[in-house]
């Protein structure tokens, strides 16, 4: 029996796996990492290659090591250039995951990695056991879920109807059966307001010049982070811990959460786009499509046309209810876990959800607050777990 099983091997996952590792509580062939895909952080790197982000949002403190200046330490090393950008020090997304490689590679993460995708989880006597798909069963001392709301693609009601009807042209960001950017068909029509689709449309208005249109709901929202930094540290998180009601904790996570935001820096590298005439901004809500003779006609609520588009890209977000539920609601009415109305867990501050059972990540956010799913809180979530044994 290993010591500890952590599913999800994105950027929770392995953060716990590095807490865990170099705090000495457990060791490589104690532990295991189940995610479904082949390798570490392998959906993180989909989606940020997809939108060639250049850099994070956030500062250069917040990785998935231990010490906080390990990355720019290695960085030091590397002797590359512009490898952090602006005041807050945030990290080019080359130097942020070759970092990252480096971490795993020394902490040999590749040799606990169990590939296959989770359907039931049960309490044994000493401990959890879990059954993936493929058959094959883990047992483990405890259990540490951290996995996310990333394969919760949310698409607009007229967006589903439209792939349903049309599957090749419409497709959300994040889909990974999304086409090579270069062999779209144009014109290109990307849905969306938020950071996402900023940095799509930078890098799509180079590929295709005066073909790319971007539609939002809203005024661009002018913020540096997600949240604000206050929520890192213990001001605002006593605060919120104070609440006794998670209807209001949540009603407070959605309010400070900087939702559809972008940093200043990118949007004015998009208005530059903009005047240069590389690509076109509009704030109009598509309420329908019609799909004809190839073409796609998007109309808002007056029926009126917004344009004609070849191919619409979604940068929609993700749904947010909570994630893993085909194989967590079994779980959670075998052994009478505790659950807000809001379906997500009631956790403790060491974020332990059952006996030998904690969790990470989105499912911890009740008890973390906003930065739950960010960097900085799966630092500080695996933070909490270690320190509590």
């Amino acid at each position: 029996m290993l010591e500890w099983i952590i599913i999800g091997g994105g950027i929770q996952g392995t953060t716990m796996a590095a807490y865990l590792l170099k705090s000495g509580k457990t060791t490589v062939d104690q532990l295991a990492i189940v995610d479904r895909n082949e390798e570490p952080l392998a959906r993180w790197k989909h989606c940020t290659e997809v939108i060639s982000m250049p850099y994070l949002r956030s500062p250069s403190v917040h990785h998935l090591d231990v010490n906080p200046f390990s990355l720019q330490k290695y960085v030091g090393k590397a002797d590359w250039n512009n490898n952090f950008y602006g005041q807050y020090k945030r990290p080019s997304l080359q130097s942020f995951n070759e970092h990252c490689d480096h971490l795993t590679a020394d902490l040999m993460i590749k040799q606990v990695w169990v590939q296959g995708k989770v359907i039931s989880a049960s309490q044994i006597e000493k401990g959890w056991e879990i059954q993936l798909e493929n058959g094959s069963k883990l047992e483990g001392c405890k259990l540490v879920i951290s996995i996310g709301i990333g394969e919760q693609l949310h698409l607009p009601d007229w967006a589903q109807q439209l792939k349903q009807e049309h599957e090749g042209s419409i497709f959300h960001i994040f889909d990974e059966n999304i086409p090579e950017m270069t062999q779209l068909q144009g014109p290109i029509t990307i849905i969306g307001g938020g950071i996402s689709s900023v940095h799509l449309a930078l890098k799509l208005s180079k590929i295709y010049p005066n073909e790319v249109t971007l539609l939002k709901r809203h005024p661009f929202r002018i913020h540096d982070f997600d949240s604000d930094p206050g929520w890192l540290g213990p001001k605002n998180q006593r605060r919120f811990r104070a609440i006794t009601s998670y209807q209001k904790r949540r009603e407070t996570i959605i309010q400070a959460r900087n939702k559809g935001s972008i940093p200043a820096d990118l949007h004015k590298a998009l208005m530059i786009q903009v005047k240069q005439g590389l690509l076109r901004v509009m704030d109009v809500e598509v309420i329908s499509a019609v799909w004809k003779d190839g073409h796609i006609s998007l109309l808002d609520k007056y029926e009126q046309l917004i344009q004609q588009t070849g191919t619409i890209l979604l940068a929609t977000g993700f749904k947010s209810s909570m994630p893993g539920k085909d194989w967590l609601l079994p779980v959670i009415q075998s052994y009478d876990l505790r659950c807000a109305e809001c379906g997500y867990p009631i956790v403790s501050q060491s974020l332990q959800w059952g006996p030998g059972l904690y969790v990470t990540g989105a499912l911890a956010e009740l008890e973390m607050g906003p930065i739950s799913r960010n960097i900085s809180g799966a630092r500080q979530a695996a933070e909490r777990i270690v320190n509590s044994l």
